[in-house]
């Protein structure tokens, strides 16, 4: 388990994982995982492609179950809840806990009806509330203004950028208490980066963000803490500042310096 040490003695913790293992059939991704995320704070996983650090983050609200002859060991808390228990409601699982994908994915209808989809899957069906719902997600992901004039046109017609905070304010619709952001800005041109590395600056105070990022400046700019993994397991984790300045392991450094990677 990583130490708790590394945390303040009264920051409340809402992920933890304990000895988590994951396999694609035969073959193991990750070896014994255990980490603890922090609430309110971003959590940063680095590390180089193929490590595990994206099928680390899908198993946090099961994207993984999706692949055929997959399986998970060990334990996976939210809240103090096993999500792997018999009898996990799934859906309710990933309204908690939000995901933002890669490339940008937003579904060939109106910017409105993409941000109330989630809302409307769960029950909503208030023209005024899910008004009020749409507006203060796109708000929140810092788009409002872009589009709030033209919320009927179709989504598709976005830029790259602006597609992914669309995405984002649908994660926020259902209102989720985790974000996950699997490399949200790798596909982004650099003023469109600095969009979403802003706005990840503002959604920490009310969310926990898990970001897996390939671009190391970007984790030191957004994170909190950092988790470096490696073949499939966790080397080491601890404030973002302590990672890139003096990191306990050898491998980590190696890592940080460009040595290898």
């Amino acid at each position: 388990m990583v130490e708790q040490s590394i945390y303040p003695q009264d920051q409340k913790m809402v992920i933890t994982t304990d000895q988590v293992s994951f396999f694609y059939g035969l073959t193991q991704a990750l070896f014994g995982i255990s980490l603890l995320i922090p609430a309110q704070q971003v959590t940063a996983l680095i590390g180089p492609s193929g490590c595990g650090k994206s099928t680390f983050l899908r198993c946090l609200n099961r994207m993984n179950d999706t692949i055929p002859h997959s399986r998970v060991e060990g334990e996976i808390l939210i809240n103090l809840k096993d999500i792997y228990a018999p009898g996990t409601d799934v859906v309710e699982l990933r309204k908690e806990v939000g995901m933002v994908f890669q490339k940008s994915n937003p579904f060939p209808k109106s910017i409105f009806d993409n941000v109330a989809y989630g809302p409307r899957i769960h029950g909503e069906k208030n023209p005024k509330r899910l008004a009020e719902i749409v507006e203060q997600s796109l708000q929140q992901a810092a788009i409002w203004d872009e589009v709030k004039d033209r919320l009927q046109a179709n989504a598709m017609g976005l830029s790259g950028g602006q597609q992914q905070r669309l995405c984002i304010a649908r994660a926020l619709a259902v209102g989720p208490k985790i974000l996950l952001m699997d490399e949200p800005a790798s596909a982004l041109d650099p003023k469109a980066t600095m969009r979403i590395e802003d706005l990840i600056g503002e959604l920490r105070t009310n969310y926990t963000i898990v970001i897996v990022t390939h671009n190391m400046q970007q984790a030191a700019r957004v994170s909190d803490y950092t988790a470096f993994f490696y073949e499939g397991r966790l080397i080491e984790c601890d404030a973002t500042t302590r990672i890139f300045t003096n990191p306990r392991q050898k491998q980590t450094e190696d890592y940080i310096t460009g040595r290898f990677g």
